[in-house]
């Protein structure tokens, strides 16, 4: 066994840290990558310790509950060959995280340690509160094997499976780039949430004149639409928001992190106004700012449509209790509107539907960004 070859001191590190089998479902098993600098023989297993519940390399979000909380209805995105039905299918690879910071689970992130990128970040909107400050940017310890339960600095840790600074410091002659925010931070509630969106598990290389011109003003648009229109019976503010990335077949950065082609992202909410379930998308190519272009709403269909192009059929953002067909509209007045059946990131001709409320009132005007 490979255990026998760890000296006394590796050994009583790995003791203080298993649970018994016990206490775990067998979906709550890990095959151990490595391990105080050794690779374990083909099966070795070992239960997921107290840690590992804290950032967790298992087969599904859900063993860790709070982590459910960020999807609706618990059901996490469905991607062929990366999550299909909450479970991950290539577990070497893909990592679900719970991501903690001061001991509170702020967003969840499911991360390619190959592309060393998310494949996506979800995370609850309640409105914003937070105030941008100066912050130094985290690595998630546990993707090393490093018995630190919270994200924190690099400390110069030697890390392999995952980026850090010294990558997004590095120059390609062909784009300028930015760490890129999933759980972008003008969407936190709070100063430490806002905080915990700087870590690099949550960050792309995007280039700069597209984060920092129309994918930044997408981002304050929704923040703006997620204020006003979704709010539940009790007028509180919530939203379930999921940002990804299509990661491109070789673009790197410092030759070691992948600099994605696409950048999409989608929310979906109640509205007590409307009474029902509504929900909107966008996407763009990660390049160089195209001036005089925005990035237009779409519906979820449209954008389930552009990545089924990419990740074959299969694809869903959100559970079946989002809409397809409606997207929240901007500055028209149009502001909720049935969209054709037409090909995929195209819509139709736009002159909506009333929907009739429960009083019998028509209603067309959810407020707009």
């Amino acid at each position: 066994m490979w255990r026998s070859s760890l000296n006394k001191k590796q050994q009583q590190w790995i003791d203080q840290t298993l649970f018994t089998r016990s206490l775990l479902q067998s979906s709550q098993f890990i095959t151990v990558l490595s391990l105080v600098g050794r690779r374990p023989e083909e099966g070795d297993v070992l239960p997921v310790s107290k840690a590992c519940l804290r950032m967790c390399w298992v087969e599904n979000f859900s063993v860790v509950p709070q982590c459910k909380t960020f999807f609706l209805e618990g059901t996490t995105p469905n991607l062929p060959g990366i999550l299909v039905g909450g479970t991950v299918q290539n577990q070497n690879r893909y990592k679900p995280i719970c991501q903690l910071y001061k001991t509170i689970y702020r967003f969840a992130t499911l991360y390619d340690t190959t592309n060393k990128i998310p494949v996506f970040s979800a995370y609850t909107f309640t409105g914003p509160g937070g105030r941008r400050q100066s912050q130094s940017w985290k690595i998630e310890p546990q993707l090393e094997s490093i018995d630190v339960e919270e994200m924190t600095t690099q400390h110069g840790a030697r890390v392999i499976h995952q980026a850090v600074d010294a990558d997004y410091n590095a120059r390609i002659s062909s784009m300028d780039l930015d760490r890129g925010h999933f759980f972008p931070c003008s969407h936190a509630p709070d100063d430490d949430t806002m905080a915990s969106t700087f870590t690099l598990t949550n960050a792309v290389p995007q280039e700069r004149g597209f984060n920092r011109g129309r994918w930044k003003t997408m981002e304050c648009r929704v923040r703006t639409a997620l204020e006003l229109n979704c709010k539940d019976n009790n007028n509180k503010i919530k939203a379930y928001v999921v940002t990804g990335a299509v990661p491109s077949s070789s673009n790197k950065l410092n030759n070691r992190v992948n600099i994605p082609d696409l950048m999409w992202t989608a929310f979906c909410c109640y509205n007590n106004n409307l009474n029902q379930w509504v929900a909107q998308a966008h996407w763009g190519e990660n390049q160089k700012e195209d001036k005089g272009k925005t990035l237009k709403p779409e519906t979820l269909e449209a954008l389930e449509g552009k990545l089924n192009q990419i990740y074959n059929v299969g694809v869903k953002v959100f559970d079946n209790k989002c809409p397809r067909k409606f997207v929240l509209e901007d500055k028209t007045g149009r502001n909720l509107e049935a969209v054709e059946e037409v090909e995929p990131g195209k819509r139709g001709s736009g002159k909506g539907v009333e929907r009739e409320h429960k009083d019998g009132k028509s209603i067309r005007g959810v407020k707009g960004f």
